[in-house]
């Protein structure tokens, strides 16, 4: 069965029109066989008894020669098969047929069987029962009616051959007709009816196609077309149909929606430019104050710096200090003495060292607190790693915290913004000595190596561990378990930040009293565009 509404109507109409038209048809044929079958036996019934009536006369005056030849000459009429006498023993007394004459029938016989099938006898017959339908040796159908022939008055009380007035048939008189004219209009009656039949309903099937494709196929086409232009986002065709009240209703219906889902996506889309302006304008915003939280964590991480910096300026410039005092002592007015020349050469290459190792220490305090914008160039992780160890390597030393470096030799050079992945460094490993702080043998590891697709940094710290339940809120803003007025929690989070900004991952993994290991992994090239917002969005909420 096809899936279009079309066509199932049009085959499941046809098929009704199909069995009403035939039912209807083979009904008519049948009654009207019954009709000439009924008046083929009413006038075989007419002739029997006309028979009988001519044959009356000479039979009773005994004279069956001449009763004969006029049954003979009737039987030559067209339509007439046979005619036969039967006694009432079921001889044939005289028939058309002279190989049939004085040939005994058992009462099962059709002729005889008519009045013998009960006992006693029967002796009335209604017409229809008389008249029976059969085949004959040639095939053609035959119609016979049989008429008994009663003992009247007349025959009873006859001096020739006076019958006993007990008995009531004397015999039957059996007639043979001729179906061929029957059947011949029957053939053609049945074809008239298929042809009349067959006509009707291609007639009506054409009706039926017409019907439905103007007036079902095509205004649901139309309705088709008009959810496929409404689910395509296209609402400014209305649908228009007129072929029946049900479906103008339904296509006013569909307009209704139309236009009530028009106005929707208006106003939705109005809202989603206001929704879109303010998100951009908190986007800017989260930004902003992004950067400001990075400078912040850098000033804080400064002022931690401040102080062993400046111890570890003051041993240089104290030796420049006595360096300088020696040199005073040596010149003289008339200049340096040449015998003492190669000491105060000596004197003025260490002033030069020391006074190079300070304005280092300062150059790489001036880069990290310098505040610049945000830019990604091609760097070199260890040298990040190098410069920002060389910041707090004196304060681990005074707080007895060792420091290993592991560091890959031939690191591929990924592109980022050098001074926020040195931030990245050293939160990590400040992180890491605080952690290890009242520790005897304290040990911070920094190790770098490249994996497919990046490099990987690890800050592996002997500490204390985080705990199972801190774990996961390590990354949050202004989480900490340090005590109140040593930390405000930011560290961690803006490390998470930075690292995500540059579409990179942070893990960390913690044993407690064994130790921390956190590891970062950036890629190669990072697409800031979109992972910049991606950072400022999850330093809200980290996962």
């Amino acid at each position: 069965m096809p899936k279009r509404l079309a066509l199932q109507l049009i085959i499941s109409l046809t098929i009704i029109v199909v069995i009403v038209l035939g039912l209807s048809n083979y009904i008519n044929v049948k009654t009207q066989e019954k009709q000439l079958l009924d008046s083929m036996i009413l006038g075989a019934d007419q002739l029997s008894r006309g028979i009988t009536s001519a044959t009356w006369h000479a039979m009773l005056d005994d004279r069956r020669q001449a009763a004969y030849e006029v049954m003979q000459k009737i039987a030559e009429k067209q339509g007439i098969n046979r005619i036969r006498i039967f006694n009432r023993e079921g001889r044939v007394m005289f028939s058309t047929n002279p190989s049939e004459n004085n040939r005994q029938y058992g009462k099962e016989a059709d002729s005889c069987s008519l009045c013998h099938s009960t006992l006693p006898p029967r002796v009335q017959v209604g017409m229809p029962s008389r008249a029976r339908i059969f085949r004959g040796a040639d095939g053609s159908r035959k119609l016979a009616m049989v008429t008994p022939i009663y003992n009247e008055p007349a025959c009873s009380t006859s001096a020739c051959h006076a019958h006993p007035p007990g008995m009531k048939v004397l015999g039957v008189l059996d007639v043979d007709f001729d179906l061929d004219q029957v059947d011949r209009e029957l053939t053609g009656i049945k074809l008239r009816g298929v042809g009349v039949t067959l006509t009707a309903i291609v007639c009506i099937s054409l009706f039926i196609v017409v019907f439905t494709k103007r007036f079902v196929d095509a205004p649901i086409r139309r309705l088709i077309d008009g959810t496929r232009a409404v689910s395509n986002m296209e609402l400014d065709h209305p649908i228009e149909i007129h072929s029946s009240e049900e479906l103008s209703q339904l296509a006013q219906s569909f307009n209704i929606m139309r236009e009530h889902l028009k106005q929707a996506m208006a106003e939705l889309n109005e809202l989603n430019q206001g929704l879109e302006t303010k998100v951009r304008e908190r986007t800017d915003q989260l930004e902003l104050a992004h950067r400001k939280l990075i400078q912040a964590d850098r000033l804080a991480s400064l002022g931690q710096l401040a102080a062993s910096v400046a111890h570890e300026i003051n041993n240089p410039i104290s030796g420049v200090l006595n360096l300088s005092m020696l040199m005073q002592r040596i010149i003289r007015d008339t200049g340096v003495p040449a015998e003492r020349l190669p000491e105060f050469r000596k004197y003025l290459s260490q002033v030069a060292a020391e006074t190079s190792r300070a304005g280092r220490i300062v150059t790489d305090l001036l880069a990290f607190s310098r505040r610049s914008k945000p830019a990604a160039a091609e760097a070199d992780l260890n040298k990040i790693v190098d410069t920002t160890l060389s910041l707090v390597d004196h304060k681990l030393r005074l707080i007895n915290i060792e420091i290993e470096k592991n560091l890959a030799g031939r690191l591929p050079t990924l592109v980022c913004d050098a001074p926020q992945i040195q931030q990245v460094v050293l939160n990590l490993v400040l992180n890491a000595a605080e952690a290890l702080t009242g520790k005897p043998k304290g040990k911070v590891i920094v190790r770098t190596y490249p994996v497919s697709d990046g490099v990987v940094l690890e800050v592996e710290d002997n500490g204390e561990g985080i705990s199972r339940e801190n774990l996961s809120k390590i990354f949050d803003p202004f989480f900490t378990t340090k005590e109140e007025g040593k930390g405000v929690g930011l560290g961690l989070a803006v490390v998470y930040g930075i690292v995500k900004s540059h579409g990179g991952d942070v893990e960390v993994t913690s044993t407690p009293k064994v130790g921390t290991v956190f590891r970062v992994t950036l890629p190669l090239v990072s697409d800031e565009s979109t992972a910049g917002k991606q950072g400022i969005s999850e330093l809200k909420q980290p996962a």
